[in-house]
């Protein structure tokens, strides 16, 4: 048993690695676009890039450790993870370091899913539920603490060693895996049977679909060639995976197993869990860099709580799992994460750390008493022979959702902030007295400090539009906010469909 424990802790610190480089960046973006000489857009690809290649992968990881075995899937993964992240370090120029992100995403994804499959094969009962809450608090805890991390570092340090703080976690997991690691052997007479035209169906509709939901946004949707293009071909060639994959003997994906009630209600959760997971890790650090001003280890400080209370949660659904209907615990977990969304739609343009606190409290806690158990209740039931396809689809649920919901968030913050802008600038009129008042005194203080120009109101006027917009800004993050709230309102609401876990009878004939 300690050489399970130990052997699972060393897959866990490869999928923690993994996971936090989805966000490590996001705070540094800025950093490492000058870094590199590139532009906003160009720079956009150092995240979606590496997001493409790890939500392609995912699905994938099943079929590649049935091949390979999951030992030498998950050392070749992590090693080829450490080289791809020092060359993220030594990157020249823009272009390169989107290659090597998109390498680095391609290598470090197919070590998530392999984390779920072991720990379902190590561990029974009672140890199936510490292990899923391991892996739950992990897969949460990561993409939270990547801005913190990564803007502590690059405030620091340099943007390089966000990249380069892999190398030592790396080398350990691709050494220690080996060696610890023996659920399964190699059985490479799957390459003959392998279905590659549905990996390459698999492969267009998912690269696509996240090129158009990360790039759509930016580019007015569909009002775009390429977003357009990209749509289409993402369309097409999901119909014909899915086809290909109920049909082929052999499918790359199971996607029988959504047959089971509860695995597709627990990838149902899994996809809102990802929509709450990073979409609001998108949301709060833009709105403190946009609205508040703040820099990259100012905005890692005010979101740090959310990690520390999810830490802090950890014990309480230790103790809550061996006494309750886990199904009870996950409807708390998602009421929770609601009312979290709901705590930030009061949101104003002078929200720090401070008036965060709450809300992100208790959206770290929701996410450790949500997340857990839809891990158990997910995959627990499923056959050892069914876990390594399925928990493949099981995770990509989780990324497509926070793709998703970014894309719609970012959807809403464009659209919903000229609105209210609009609506604010109704009222900005030559009725308005307040406004004429507000107007002249600002026109003073300009012409005390030599900006105002032949008694001109433009600076006033320029000084107004600034406000207007960030208050417009600041309402658009509320309306965000409030959609994904009905996102877990309606995810709280279907819980009671789930059975309770039974485990399967007897082991298949694969488990070792």
């Amino acid at each position: 048993m300690a050489q399970k424990i130990f052997a699972f802790s060393s897959m866990c610190v490869g999928m923690f690695i993994a996971l936090l480089d989805i966000q490590i960046v996001s705070a540094s973006l800025r950093d490492i676009g000058g870094g590199l000489s590139a532009g906003t857009d160009e720079t956009a690809w150092v995240q979606t890039s590496y997001l493409i290649a790890e939500i392609v992968v995912i699905p994938l990881s099943g079929w590649l450790s049935r091949v390979f075995s999951t030992r030498w899937l998950f050392a070749a993964s992590a090693a080829g993870f450490t080289v791809t992240s020092m060359l993220c370090g030594l990157a020249w120029n823009i272009q390169s370091m989107i290659v090597f992100r998109a390498l680095q995403g391609f290598l470090g994804g197919s070590m998530i899913p392999m984390v779920f499959t072991t720990a379902f094969v190590f561990f029974h009962n009672k140890q199936r539920v510490v292990a899923a809450a391991t892996i739950g608090a992990l897969a949460s805890l990561a993409p939270t603490l990547g801005p913190t991390l990564g803007g502590w570092i690059t405030d620091h340090s340099s943007w390089h060693w966000l990249f380069y703080i892999n190398l030592i976690p790396g080398i350990f997991v691709a050494v220690a895996v080996p060696l610890l690691v023996n659920i399964d052997a190699p059985d490479l007479s799957l390459l003959r049977r392998a279905d590659y035209f549905g990996m390459v169906l698999l492969a267009l509709f998912l690269g696509c679909l996240e090129y158009t939901l990360e790039e759509g946004p930016r580019w007015n949707w569909f009002s775009d060639a390429t977003i357009l293009t990209t749509a289409w071909i993402s369309g097409l060639a999901g119909v014909g995976f899915v086809v290909r994959s109920l049909t082929y003997d052999h499918p790359v994906v199971d996607l029988s197993a959504l047959r089971e009630r509860n695995f597709a209600l627990g990838c149902f959760f899994s996809f809102v869990s990802g929509i709450g997971l990073f979409a609001t890790i998108y949301l709060t650090p833009l709105f403190l860099g946009r609205v508040r001003g703040y820099s990259a280890l100012e905005i890692g400080e005010a979101v740090f709580s959310t990690g520390v209370f999810q830490i802090l949660t950890i014990p309480l659904y230790s103790y809550l799992a061996q006494r309750v209907d886990l199904r009870w615990i996950l409807m708390a977990g998602l009421a929770l994460f609601a009312i979290s969304m709901w705590d930030f739609t009061p949101i104003t343009h002078d929200w720090g750390a401070h008036e965060l606190l709450l809300p992100q409290a208790l959206r770290g806690m929701a996410q450790q008493l949500a997340i857990p158990p839809t891990v158990t209740l997910t995959l627990g039931s499923l056959a050892p022979s069914r876990l390594k396809l399925a928990s493949g689809l099981f995770n990509l649920m989780r990324n497509l959702g926070g793709a998703i919901g970014i894309a719609v968030c970012a959807t809403i913050l464009n659209d919903r902030t000229n609105l209210h802008f609009y609506r604010i600038a109704e009222h900005l009129n030559s009725t308005n007295e307040a406004m004429g008042q507000w107007l002249a005194q600002a026109g003073g203080h300009l012409a005390e400090l030599g900006q105002s120009v032949d008694g001109s109101d433009d600076g006033a006027l320029h000084q107004l539009w600034l406000l207007a917009y960030r208050e417009a800004q600041t309402l658009s993050y509320a309306d965000a906010f409030l959609v994904i709230m009905l996102c877990f309102a309606v995810a709280t609401v279907m819980v009671p469909l789930m059975r309770k876990v039974v485990p399967p009878s007897a082991p298949s004939a694969d488990a070792h």
